[in-house]
């Protein structure tokens, strides 16, 4: 990763302003879910596993965690559940967890590629109850454009691939789900699901801002009438 240590907002690469913000956001939607069921996707630091865990103690609840990677023993807690696994070995992860209990919330923090993400997605989310939501990680390109702070290509074509890949799945389930997206930080994209339909496949965008209709526009442009 290239640092740009000239970048005006360079003082902005920390954990408070990349991290602790878009956790505050989840948050914000599931502190409250009594005897809440979580799924969490990747864990690498545990940032986001101790927020979950620290509602699940509050709230009655139980969350499961998945990582290629060992993280058994980064918590001692009874209210949680590591499996050391791939998050798309499927069939080893049904057998260690109870598929009949629905989860509330799914948090998508694993491999951060778009057909990963969409292949995870659509097999967890049959999991998920209605009015559950699922929260997939780092959406925002902003922090990794050119000259920027935390200047990285492949960080930056990677989170617009995967922003794009999720307007894609929204455009194909506008009766499915709800989208938000959050930029806070590297960025979080929200899914409500709204019913039992299985999730469409995802339905490309179109984009005519390169289109011929806008390219003859730009030379020929008309003077706005008074």
């Amino acid at each position: 990763m290239k640092k740009n240590n000239n970048h005006p907002l360079k003082h902005l690469n920390h954990l408070d302003f990349l991290y602790t913000p878009k956790l505050n956001y989840i948050k914000k939607f599931i502190f409250n879910i009594e005897g809440i069921n979580i799924l969490e996707l990747g864990v690498m630091h545990g940032r986001s596993t101790k927020m979950f865990l620290d509602i699940c103690k509050k709230n009655k609840g139980h969350l499961i965690s998945i990582d290629i990677d060992n993280y058994s023993n980064l918590y001692n807690d009874s209210n949680w559940t590591f499996i050391h696994s791939s998050d798309d070995n499927f069939d080893f992860i049904k057998s260690k967890i109870d598929i009949k209990k629905k989860f509330d919330v799914i948090y998508i923090d694993s491999l951060h590629e778009p057909n990963h993400v969409k292949k995870v997605l659509y097999f967890y989310y049959k999991y998920l109850k209605i009015n559950g939501r699922v929260f997939i990680d780092d959406i925002n390109w902003l922090p990794y454009i050119k000259n920027s702070f935390k200047d990285s290509e492949y960080s930056e074509t990677i989170n617009r691939k995967t922003f794009n890949k999720i307007l894609e799945i929204y455009n194909g389930n506008l009766e499915n789900i709800e989208l938000e997206f959050s930029f806070s930080g590297t960025g979080n994209a929200n899914i409500k699901k709204l019913n039992e339909s299985n999730l469409k496949e995802p339905l490309k965008i179109i984009n005519r801002l390169f289109g011929f209709r806008n390219f003859l526009r730009f030379f020929f442009r008309r003077n706005p009438k008074k």
